[in-house]
């Protein structure tokens, strides 16, 4: 069987254990998820779908290696996170690592949602990455399924950027916050002057 040269076996082996290869990171996120919310960016994804918001996360070569336990301090450090976010990238490829995070965050009280260019069948199915189960464990919300540029929705009412997508809620306690819309971005200004432009309708920009 041919490999692709963006398959995730080729540059997975590459992140040391308890690790994560990222693309990016924020605090305080009100577009990504209920309430204010730390979002985590990972690096690579396979799918390379038309119209992406984050073609930048395509590649699996090591971008920003971060430790788990480093990551999960920094989001707790700042007490207007109520909850995290996993994007990319697909988060998938990195779900156990994902995963121990989530355990971390979760066990501090807070919430843990993620998106998927996958679905849920696919993720609970033999195929699925490894780590998977346990990330999906852990998850109060997932957003599955890959954007598809010709059902791209453009509602202030829509959570999901494409009529193809599903809100799937594993909590019970978050059914009534699904409220974020597609049409939000946001601009933060970073430490050392650069910009992440985040949200459905722009791009994670990194300048």
């Amino acid at each position: 069987m041919e490999i692709k040269p963006n398959h995730p076996s080729l540059a997975l082996t590459k992140i040391p254990p308890n690790h994560l290869n990222i693309m990016g990171y924020v605090d305080e996120s009100e577009v990504n998820g209920p309430g204010c919310r730390a979002v985590v960016w990972v690096q690579g994804c396979p799918r390379e779908c038309p119209s992406c918001f984050n073609p930048e996360s395509w590649s699996f070569e090591i971008n920003q290696l971060i430790a788990v336990d480093t990551l999960a301090e920094n989001i707790l450090k700042n007490p207007r996170n109520t909850g995290v976010t996993f994007s990319g990238g697909e988060p998938f490829w990195q779900a156990s690592a994902l995963a121990s995070l989530a355990g971390k965050l979760k066990a501090a009280g807070l919430s843990v949602m993620s998106f998927t260019g996958f679905t849920l069948k696919q993720l609970q199915s033999k195929s699925a990455p490894p780590g998977s189960q346990e990330l999906l464990a852990q998850l109060d919300i997932l957003i599955d399924g890959p954007f598809v540029e010709s059902l791209a929705i453009h509602s202030p009412n829509s959570p999901v950027s494409s009529s193809n997508q599903r809100v799937n809620v594993f909590n019970p306690a978050l059914k009534d916050q699904i409220t974020w819309a597609s049409d939000q971005i946001e601009v933060h200004i970073l430490k050392d002057g650069s910009r992440i432009v985040t949200g459905y309708q722009g791009s994670l920009e990194l300048s």
